[in-house]
């Protein structure tokens, strides 16, 4: 298994009956730009078990962290969610995605749109320095069904609103709008309802979508991805890819499990 780093737990939080984070060391050779995924998984009966995972973890920082969700029948998730410190991980040494800021074209606004564990790219990039060159608004929408479901996302914004160098700059440039559907909550509803609605924009105080300076990223489940999509291209956005950057962007290789 050649094609693997093998790495070690060093925690595990359980957030959720059906969410958990956890983190493992870092081969020292093993290099990302902050948005990407790598195959991530666990050595079963001597094969490799394997799925995708965004890192959300940034590229700076010794410790991988990722982010998921708990399947009880699922191959690998009914496994990984046993895992405990000390146990060993499989980490592809490859990472790859699309949910890079080189895909984009230049603007002024980044809309990190995100529902469930879409999140952890988005957790990634917002401890990316380059980010906050680039926009000169970072807007992160955190889409669940239950405000528990929200407790990672909460505390990885509260954390960096509190550290040296991210918390002045989280001052300017970042908003954080969570959002959940099926309890009473400050925000309430579907990420596609909000963003064609405008109520997003009327919530936070700012403009409603405009082609000219918006640019989006896209992680979640397939029926938001896909209704927004199509949203975005009625619109007239273009999405891009790594041929050619764009208005928009979506990681397609991988949905919630």
């Amino acid at each position: 298994m050649s094609a693997f780093n093998r790495e070690r737990v060093l925690s595990v939080r359980h957030w959720t009956d059906t969410l958990f984070s956890f983190r493992a060391t870092r081969n020292s050779g093993f290099r990302f730009v902050n948005g990407q995924f790598a195959m991530i998984g666990l050595e079963v009966d001597g094969r490799p078990l394997l799925r995708a995972y965004s890192m959300a973890s940034a590229n700076h920082e010794e410790e991988l962290e990722f982010f998921s969700i708990k399947v009880p029948d699922g191959p690998l998730t009914s496994r990984l969610q046993q895992i405990k410190e000390g146990d060993t991980i499989l980490v592809g040494r490859k990472a790859t995605g699309t949910l890079i800021t080189d895909n984009l074209m230049p603007g002024k606004r980044l809309l990190l749109l995100s529902t469930g564990t879409g999140l952890a790219p988005f957790a990634s990039l917002i401890k990316d320095p380059d980010v906050y060159d680039r926009f000169e608004t970072v807007i992160l929408v955190h889409g669940c069904r239950q405000v528990s479901e929200l407790a990672y996302g909460e505390r990885l914004v509260s954390e960096l609103g509190s550290d040296e160098f991210f918390g002045p700059l989280m001052q300017q440039k970042f908003i954080y709008y969570p959002t959940v559907t099926r309890e009473p909550f400050r925000n309430r509803g579907r990420i596609t309802d909000l963003i064609a609605s405008a109520r997003l924009f009327e919530d936070i105080g700012l403009p409603a979508l405009d082609r000219e300076t918006d640019r989006i990223m896209l992680c979640g489940s397939p029926g938001m991805l896909e209704e927004l999509h199509q949203y975005f291209e009625r619109c007239g956005f273009v999405e891009g890819n790594h041929s050619e950057p764009g208005h928009f962007v979506v990681e397609k290789a991988f949905v919630e499990r």
